[in-house]
């Protein structure tokens, strides 16, 4: 907790709710009294104290144990696949040796599903066009109602 000792109570409250919420604004309401503010003062207090490098500093330094965590069982995960996939090689069951790779291979981030959102070789897309390209056409859901 070295890097409580910088900040205010309310700024580590702010934190804290921040860990915990992983909303700025909600962390800010949680540490401040808001009561009188408009959403967007919030917002634009709540960016501000993100923006700290103290606040920051301290966010990180919360953040670390889970991220260690996190890995940690990242690691096991792999072992045990590998340990399952070995078993079943050694007693001749290749297909599900193959499918424990293949999950280790996922875990690692080795394999990415890739979506063909039918653009041109080299296309670019904003959000705004994906999200009107997969909404259902108002003549389909009509006659899907039909």
């Amino acid at each position: 907790m070295a890097g409580t000792k910088s900040l205010t109570q309310k700024q580590e409250e702010f934190c804290l709710a921040y860990i915990e919420t992983g909303n700025a604004t909600e962390a800010y309401r949680r540490s401040y009294d808001a009561s009188r503010m408009n959403s967007a003062s919030v917002n634009r207090k709540a960016k501000e104290l993100l923006d700290n490098v103290k606040i920051a500093a301290r966010i990180a330094e919360l953040r670390a144990p889970v991220v260690e965590r996190a890995q940690i069982t990242l690691e096991q995960h792999l072992a045990d696949l590998k340990a399952l996939r070995d078993k079943a090689e050694r007693e001749g069951k290749f297909g599900p040796a193959i499918q424990a790779e293949i999950a280790r291979g996922k875990a690692s981030g080795l394999y990415v599903d890739k979506v063909d959102l039918g653009l041109p070789a080299g296309g670019s897309l904003l959000r705004v066009e994906f999200v009107e390209a997969t909404k259902p056409e108002k003549g389909a859901a009509q006659n899907e109602r039909d």
